[in-house]
């Protein structure tokens, strides 16, 4: 582009005064506009006649800027950015507004060099006669509308481009296809509109701004020009929805904290892989892992850590897992992957086998080394099922097998792990029908003096008496109560049935103090603290006179406000006992931190006894540290009491002295030694 004016022209012959005067002479209105500034810069008579100025100096002094509207201002800078790309021109009906009044005019645009280098904007204006309402009012709108429309020919040429799409597309020769972030995809478009007329699709462009999803509609029309076959194509920018949508599928088909499929996306996703290994003849495995002690990670680091835990094995499941397997997480601490085994790959299961040994070596997780523990259940298409939903239970029994074996953490599902299942299903029902027909019963185990042989104490132990199977002892279905819950009514029920018995002991004045076990899950719920609360007004019964048994898994900290749980129930009245003691990893640090009044030593340690006993002399020397009673359960022997009795264990607990007895054959022992002591 070059300057409007030249510095010489004709030879000298013709000087600038004159040029003016020509573009004075003219019909047409010329005048020269500054994008940057939004002012006139120069214009001949007629430019002033059309705005009604008084001279070029009012003119000029203009602030075009003022009252221009944000379309009319985006139109502009998009002509500017036109002319600066190509030596092009542009022929448009505006409408001006001189001092309000609407002047419409038929304008040939191009682009101008000042001396500045700053590109300007020459104008040709006549008067547009033909003004009909409806053809000004319609190229107004096709003016400021933000609706891209476009005229191709049948090759896919550009005919004409209003502004909005010439603002938005990467060149104003770029053809119809060229304008597709895939192209090969509307290849047949325009067949199509030949034999439909019209078209709607949302397809993803390439703009000035990058790649955009819009919505075309494409109609076969005539160019009016030529006369030819063209098609009129409208675009609308509806990338903000498509991405809405997108992320609102996702977000459905997604979880959100490790961006691993969830359970809404795996039926129609493990479907497609078990498709795939039939047609292929291959094996597809399907894995549930489950991370282990997940819970106390949660309850002694915080639920900060416990997302970094589960955010860390969601990327290591990501790295092991092919390109054709799945990984999800079903919620909490659970993860599956459906891997689809090679030809030629090892035995199944080794899969699951590079799993845990990946998890083999410490991580740091919120800056602290911990050992991720993994339990996995598997199961394979088409031996262990054959569709979606059988290969998920199958792979839920052997997880719940897995989780449950110490030594095996990796296990495959077996048909006899089914019929385990169904027995437990039946069992939990009858659990239920025996809390609402009351068949449940409490024997009492005596706990006896090492030295005097005199009943101190009973320790409560339940029995349910089946109305077909007999007399069914704990072994048989505690387990299955911890699983389902049913625990917690259980021990509610034992707890009140205790606590009777105390205040009927103490009316008949043959009272010695009781314990019942708690278990971890009792300790979890609020509702056993609340009761436990409530039974001294309830039932008249003395806290002090009754002991509760946990397991020191309760002081390793696998139970959420253990310690405070504990010493509420310590400060109604209640005396804390440590069962089976021993078994587990308690340390004199853990003890020390928690309201202990007893410990009672496994049965297992009685054996030690024989051979001199050095174990339960550490545990007794420990419990007199704490100031804690000491209680011998398993006791069989009579060497096995005078043992105990000469290091310092005054009570104990076996076959020796009794196996556990119903409720009335304990008092009647009860009433027994009052009678014999009396003589």
């Amino acid at each position: 582009m070059t300057p409007l004016f030249p510095v010489t022209i004709a030879d000298g012959k013709v000087d600038m005064d004159l040029v003016l005067q020509l573009y004075d002479r003219l019909d047409t209105a010329v005048w020269i506009f500054d994008f940057d500034h939004k002012r006139y810069l120069w214009a001949n008579k007629k430019t002033l006649e059309i705005t009604e100025a008084e001279s070029l100096e009012e003119l000029q002094s203009r602030d075009l800027a003022a009252d221009m509207s944000p379309a009319v201002e985006q139109r502009l800078r998009q002509y500017q950015q036109d002319f600066k790309k190509s030596d092009t021109s542009f022929s448009e009906i505006w409408t001006l507004y001189p001092k309000g009044k609407p002047k419409v005019l038929q304008i040939a645009m191009s682009g101008v060099r000042l001396r500045d280098g700053r590109m300007g904007l020459l104008c040709e204006g006549r008067e547009h006669h033909e003004q009909q309402p409806e053809t000004l009012r319609s190229a107004e709108a096709l003016l400021h509308t933000t609706v891209m429309i476009s005229l191709f020919s049948r090759q896919g040429e550009p005919l004409y481009r209003n502004t909005a799409s010439r603002a938005s597309c990467v060149s104003l020769e770029t053809q119809f296809h060229e304008q597709f972030v895939h192209p090969e995809d509307v290849q047949s478009v325009f067949d199509v509109v030949d034999r439909e007329r019209s078209l709607k699709f949302v397809a993803q462009m390439k703009t000035n701004a990058g790649a955009k999803w819009h919505e075309l509609t494409i109609r076969a029309c005539h160019d009016a020009v030529s006369g030819q076959d063209a098609y009129l194509v409208s675009e609308i920018d509806v990338t903000e929805l498509h991405e809405t949508k997108e992320r609102a599928q996702y977000l459905a088909s997604h979880d959100t904290l490790t961006g691993l499929s969830n359970r809404t996306y795996l039926q129609e996703r493990l479907t497609q892989i078990l498709d795939v290994a039939k047609r292929n003849d291959r094996t597809a495995t399907l894995y549930l892992l489950d991370l282990d002690d997940f819970k106390l990670v949660n309850d002694s680091l915080g639920h900060a850590a416990g997302d970094a835990l589960l955010q860390l094995v969601a990327e290591e499941l990501k790295t092991l897992a092919g390109p054709e397997d799945v990984v999800a997480r079903l919620g909490g601490d659970e993860f599956l992957i459906c891997h689809l085994e090679k030809p030629g790959e090892e035995e199944p299961g080794w899969f699951g086998r590079a799993l845990l040994n990946s998890f083999s070596k410490p991580r740091m997780i919120e800056g602290k080394q911990r050992q991720i523990g993994l339990s996995l259940g598997y199961a394979h298409f088409s031996d262990d099922g054959e569709t979606v939903d059988e290969l998920m239970r199958h792979a839920d029994l052997a997880l719940y097998q897995a989780k449950s074996d110490p030594n095996n953490k990796c296990i495959q599902f077996r048909d006899r792990m089914r019929r385990l299942r169904d027995e437990h299903r039946a069992i939990k029902k009858d659990l239920e029908r025996a809390l609402k027909e009351d068949q449940f019963v409490l024997y009492y185990q005596p706990i006896a003096c090492t030295r005097t042989d005199r009943v101190v104490s009973g320790e409560a132990l339940l029995r349910w008496q089946h109305p077909e199977r007999g007399l069914i002892g704990p072994d048989e279905f505690i387990q299955i109560a911890e699983d389902t819950g049913l625990i917690n009514d259980i021990g509610n029920w034992v707890a009140e049935q205790v606590a009777k018995l105390q205040r009927r002991m103490h009316n008949l004045q043959n009272s010695v103090p009781l314990t019942l076990n708690v278990s971890p899950r009792q300790l979890s719920d609020s509702s056993f603290l609340t009761l436990m609360q409530s039974l001294p007004l309830e039932t008249g019964c003395t806290p002090g006179r009754i002991s509760l048994e946990i397991t020191e898994s309760v002081i390793l900290g696998d139970i959420p406000n253990a310690r405070e749980t504990l010493a509420t129930l310590k400060n109604c009245g209640y005396q804390i006992v440590i069962d089976d003691f021993g078994t587990g990893y308690s340390n004199l640090a853990y003890l020390h931190n928690y309201p202990i009044d007893g410990i009672k030593i496994d049965r297992m340690f009685m054996e030690d006894v024989e051979s001199g006993g050095e174990i339960v002399k550490l545990i007794l020397s420990l419990a007199t540290a704490l100031g804690a009673g000491v209680v011998a359960e398993g006791v069989e022997t009579v060497e096995q009491r005078s043992w105990l009795s000469k290091n310092g264990c005054n009570r104990y607990q076996g076959y020796l002295y009794s196996k556990p007895v119903p409720e009335e054959r304990f008092l009647s022992m009860l009433e027994t030694q009052s009678k014999i002591a009396a003589m």
